[in-house]
């Protein structure tokens, strides 16, 4: 492959690395390596070798708990596990970053360019369920792809959003434990993985590139907590895009400092006198400390080219104040919202900016069929937040724990972590865990809900052994016949017991695929969606 090389990005590569350049190219001829992590929302690495068929043909990655390396040929996403959420496909270098950003349970950390989801399935695993992740991505069609792998992932507590960052930064200003910007750039490091990478770096200048994370950068810092660390990434070698840009950083803002990050495994120091003219600003301790930095070169280590940078935000007077332009841009979001700001302002617009009180309890339109006529003329409110606690009482057990607080959008009903600031006026994708919709006469439930819940929070469930072939065949939507005696039924204290009819969470070897709804006669009929069916 080194032969389909850019010129100009080899000669580069060469001035940069002298004498290593050669063991560096002849990496591009190398197969390239396939990686797999284990949801530790789910389960542990170990738990999940006991039932793979994957489990004996894996070795581990150094660098991150649960990662493992795996063959080309395996295709670990035309399993069961991988339609339960139990593992994600991910190129073992990409699981680093996240690595280094040391989440915390119950901390608030942002996802700031996040699509298609794999790191943000790594922050909310860290997570275990509390605190509060926010995903977002300024691409509005990749945030499809994120919502469906935060969700595959069983994820409650996150929030997903799809902003550019300097319209987050008035929201949230100094309210992040920890922020991962893994930014956008030339992709010199997905040459080997991904041919097409090498157009792209041939269209996408590097100079774009770098004025563009310039601005994502600060706006991320806005964000940061006094006391929270800051992970900036890239898959690039392009020193424009790594150590220019956190000695920039540096130099515009004394309150932050590189965390030192020692080069086990194989990383490389990062290079100071690679940060030019940005480097030329700095005293000289500050400089040296970008050697703190990491880089991942592909004849280093195995796995494909990334740069990591720990930032800490100092705790101090000065850190603690928000800048003026920020409070400046508060009070001008307050009073120009944007006219097209997505789910959660055309929420508060529909019910005349009432309160959270009212969230939900909306009219249905007549012309719409939605709602139940009273036989006056009029049509009765529906209020999704009353559906879905009815469902929770008939359908969930009692070791289901409902986290955060209920917030509804039309008909769809969601769980929202605890203290987020207001989301008015932003563009929300999911405002929390999505756990379903409330039609005209009955609640039905996601299938976010589905691969959120345990298999022993659901009233009725019935589980099938991975290979068994009825789970290939719910999960290409067929209708499946149980016999009643396969189904579990979960005990409720002081509760009448459920009939067996109704909602049954489907599960393959203990872990959630789907709803189904079971009938007497031993029909269960299969309720996954369309765009969650094996392909």
């Amino acid at each position: 492959m080194s032969g389909y090389l850019p010129i100009a990005f080899t000669t580069k590569m060469k001035s940069l690395l002298g004498e290593e350049y050669d063991r560096f190219i002849s990496s591009y001829d190398d197969p390239r390596l396939y990686g797999i992590r284990v949801n530790r929302l789910k389960l542990n690495g170990e738990a999940w070798k006991a039932i793979s068929p994957l489990g004996d043909a894996i070795r581990p990655i150094p660098w991150v708990e649960d990662g493992y390396y795996y063959e080309e040929g395996a295709r670990p996403g035309k399993h069961p596990h991988y339609h339960a959420g139990l593992y994600y496909i991910q190129e073992p270098s990409a699981m680093a970053p996240v690595e280094l950003l040391d989440v915390q349970p119950g901390q608030k950390v942002l996802d700031l360019c996040a699509a298609p989801g794999g790191k943000s399935t790594q922050i909310a695993a860290k997570l275990q369920g509390s605190g509060v992740l926010v995903s977002n991505d300024n691409a509005k069609e990749r945030t499809k792809a994120l919502a469906k792998n935060i969700e595959l992932a069983g994820v409650r507590n996150a929030v997903i959003l799809n902003e550019e960052p300097s319209a987050l930064a008035p929201a949230f200003g100094q309210w992040f434990d920890r922020i991962l910007v893994d930014a956008p750039c030339s992709g010199e490091g997905m040459f080997r993985k991904d041919e097409s990478m090498i157009a792209e770096w041939e269209k996408h200048s590097i100079e774009r590139c770098s004025t563009m994370q310039r601005h994502i950068l600060r706006d991320a810092a806005a964000m940061l907590a006094p006391g929270g660390i800051l992970v900036y990434s890239t898959c690039t070698f392009s020193p424009e895009e790594n150590e220019s840009q956190i000695a920039e950083l540096l130099a515009e803002l004394p309150d932050f400092e590189v965390v030192q990050v020692e080069p086990l495994y194989g990383w490389k120091n990062g290079q100071p006198d690679w940060a030019g003219e940005a480097g030329r600003e700095l005293a000289p301790a500050r400089l040296a400390s970008l050697s703190g930095t990491v880089r991942l070169w592909p004849h280093h280590i195995e796995g494909e080219g990334h740069y990591a940078a720990v930032l800490r935000r100092k705790e101090s007077d000065e850190a603690a104040a928000i800048s003026p332009d920020i409070e400046a841009q508060k009070e001008t979001r307050k009073k120009h919202p944007k006219g097209n700001a997505g789910a959660t302002l055309r929420a508060a617009e529909k019910r005349g900016a009432q309160g959270a009180k009212d969230v939900g309890k909306l009219n249905k339109a007549p012309e719409r069929n939605n709602g139940r006529h009273t036989g006056r003329g009029q049509t009765e409110t529906i209020d999704p937040s009353a559906m879905w606690l009815d469902f929770v009482e008939r359908e969930l057990s009692d070791a289901f724990e409902a986290t955060g607080t209920v917030q509804c959008f039309g008909s769809r009903v969601y769980l929202q972590p605890a203290s987020l600031p207001s989301l008015d006026g932003l563009r929300v994708v999911r405002a929390g865990w999505y756990v379903g919709d409330a039609g005209r006469n009955k609640f039905e439930p996601s299938q976010a809900l589905a691969l959120g819940l345990r298999q022993s929070e659901a009233v009725r469930s019935i589980n099938m052994q991975s290979d068994d072939p009825n789970v290939i065949r719910y999960l290409k939507g067929e209708t499946l016949f149980v016999e009643a005696g396969q189904l579990t039924i979960a005990q409720r204290e002081g509760k009448t017991p459920q009939p067996l009819k109704g909602y049954a969470l489907v599960c393959t070897d203990g872990y959630p695929i789907g709803w189904g709804k079971y009938s007497t006669d031993g029909m269960l009929k299969n309720e996954l969606p369309a765009g969650w069916r094996w392909m």
